[in-house]
């Protein structure tokens, strides 16, 4: 469906609601094309603001100073958050664990603004699966980073599924997956003291940095909060 500045791309029923892929002109600046992800009509994330989602990569990559990384994303989004880290030439698998098959389908389908990039990407491996349950069992092998960039908070998760995971037992799981060394990084719209504490009883020492951009879609600035600890 197309109308003077929005186009639908998808409109599909998911295990989560109902998950649209839309592309429009940005009222704010005209000329500007922006492709977005709605559920249940609640704007999820804009190709327009990708501050937060690339400095999730940048940052853990800061924090590792191997090479030949082997990196497990939860989450594919509109899939900054992958080239971002793919961009790195230490880089050398990137694993992306995607709940939902509709978001693997559009990016395959060249729909999302970095399909092309990240389809020739010989690195780049996408499983529909659900992250939560994959870091709660036991590691078939392990990773140097760990990013997760799934649910809005941790008080406020997109599904019941992925609440163990911000508790210190299922922390505590998540840590096997990790290579000695390795950097967890987790991606939040808000703060969360709890899920500080608990990161800090399992890995000791956690970084809490703080992305703020201006969303023009809102005319606000937005604050996103990056969690980052080591094994």
């Amino acid at each position: 469906m197309t109308t003077a500045n929005l186009e639908i791309l998808a409109y599909e029923e998911s295990p989560l609601g109902m998950i649209c892929l839309r592309r429009r002109e940005l009222l704010a600046a005209p000329g500007t094309i922006i492709t977005e992800i709605t559920l249940d009509h609640t704007l999820l994330m804009s190709s327009h603001h990708t501050d937060s989602e690339r400095a999730l990569s940048a940052r853990a990559l800061e924090r590792h100073d191997g090479s030949e990384l082997r990196v497990l994303i939860g989450g594919l989004g509109l899939g900054y958050t992958a080239d971002e880290i793919l961009s790195s030439p230490r880089v050398a698998s990137v694993e992306v664990v995607e709940l939902l098959p509709q978001v693997i389908g559009w990016m395959r389908d060249g729909l999302v603004p970095k399909s092309e990039a990240l389809n020739r990407d010989a690195r780049l491996r996408v499983v529909e699966a659900d992250i939560f349950a994959l870091l709660a069992a036991a590691p078939e092998r392990q990773f140097d980073l760990i990013l997760i960039d799934v649910d809005h908070s941790p008080e406020e998760p997109l599904g019941a599924h992925s609440a163990d995971f911000y508790t210190e037992a299922g922390l505590r799981l998540a840590w096997h997956h990790l290579a000695p060394g390795g950097v967890l990084a987790v991606w939040s719209y808000a703060e969360s003291s709890p899920f500080v504490a608990a990161l800090r009883s399992v890995f000791g020492r956690v970084d809490v940095e703080v992305v703020t951009f201006e969303n023009h879609v809102v005319e606000e600035t937005e604050t996103n909060w990056l969690f980052l600890v080591r094994a």
